[in-house]
């Protein structure tokens, strides 16, 4: 019997969620996704050294303040990673903005169209990218921008129906719904315990996943930050799923039978349509107290990392000025 991870691929695509490349290649994804903590991980291994050392080469040939040099350091390296992962990958990579510039519509824009164009330098066509953005206010007008301009977005650090609401009247290409860390709060709150089919992160992504579906929005669903394979089985249908390397290793070799459990023939108790303007989009955030939580904790953790990375970058920059 084929394992559950070729079951999932039949009626899912398979997304890595990692900056291992060598694990990438290992999986083979259709495509792969990563952020500051990964990339933060990804940086430290010796394995991938080359790839930090040009970053670094060219950084240091670069003008400006300290800051400046080291600011366009991280995206180069960003940039190296994801064009390796390209390589490997058929579909396309996540490449994400810095976590800092969240609620920045005119910087998020900045920076995405830079990252878009030094992949076209290298030969990465628009294509094969998705800009990876916080789904902020802010973060969701940049996407309507962006998309308009033919760059496609990966509305990420979502947690609630006003979110994808919001993100598929931008026209977003795809929305990442936080599962674990949904499930994260919950539990945190004394709630519990849940099994796959209660567990209150994949109960959004079903409800996000119907109302997509029941409205015709094109808008591709993506459940990301998986605790466990039960809460992976339990969305299995839905359009992608991007999955750790250890969770795809144990659905790899897992032969039991996977069941669909998301169609989209299937939206009962999708909900009524939602459009909302800023006012209505903060105070239905506002009133989703674990939403409002975990955004504003997931951009400061991704803040952290990045500014992990960046103390990591000054720190060989100045190491290599000294040599």
């Amino acid at each position: 019997m084929p394992s559950k991870l070729d079951q999932l691929r039949a009626m899912t695509v398979v997304v890595s969620d990692t900056g291992d490349i060598e694990t990438v290649r290992r999986l083979k994804p259709q495509d792969c996704t990563t952020n500051p903590t990964l990339l933060l991980k990804a940086a430290e291994m010796s394995a991938y050294s080359s790839l930090v050392d040009e970053a670094l080469a060219w950084g240091t040939k670069q003008g400006g303040t300290s800051e400046a040099v080291v600011a366009a350091t991280c995206d180069r390296l960003a940039l190296n990673f994801g064009a390796e992962l390209s390589k490997i990958v058929p579909g396309r990579v996540s490449t994400e903005v810095n976590a800092d510039l969240s609620f920045d519509t005119e910087a998020t824009l900045a920076k995405a169209r830079a990252f878009v164009k030094a992949y076209e330098e290298r030969g990465v066509g628009r294509e094969r990218i998705l800009i990876k953005i916080a789904s902020t206010w802010e973060g969701i007008r940049a996407a309507e921008v962006l998309q308009k301009e033919g760059i496609d977005c990966n509305l990420t650090l979502l947690f609630s129906l006003a979110q994808a609401a919001a993100a598929a009247d931008a026209g977003a290409f795809l929305i990442s719904p936080f599962v674990g860390r949904i499930l994260d709060w919950h539990v945190k709150a004394g709630e519990g315990p849940f099994t796959a089919e209660t567990d209150p992160g994949v109960v959004s992504v079903r409800q996000i996943y119907a109302y997509y579906k029941k409205h015709g929005i094109p808008t591709v669903v993506m459940g990301a930050s998986f605790r466990n394979t039960g809460e992976i089985e339990a969305l299995a249908g839905c359009d992608r799923l991007t999955i750790g390397p250890s969770l795809l290793d144990q659905l790899a070799a897992d032969e039991g039978t996977l069941e669909r459990k998301l169609d989209p023939a299937n939206t009962e108790g999708a909900p009524e349509r939602l459009h909302l303007d800023e006012k209505a989009f903060r105070f239905a955030l506002n009133e989703d107290a674990m939403a409002t939580e975990k955004l504003s904790e997931g951009i400061r953790q991704f803040v952290r990392d990045l500014n992990s990375l960046r103390a990591l970058v000054a720190k060989r920059i100045e190491g290599a000025k000294a040599a």
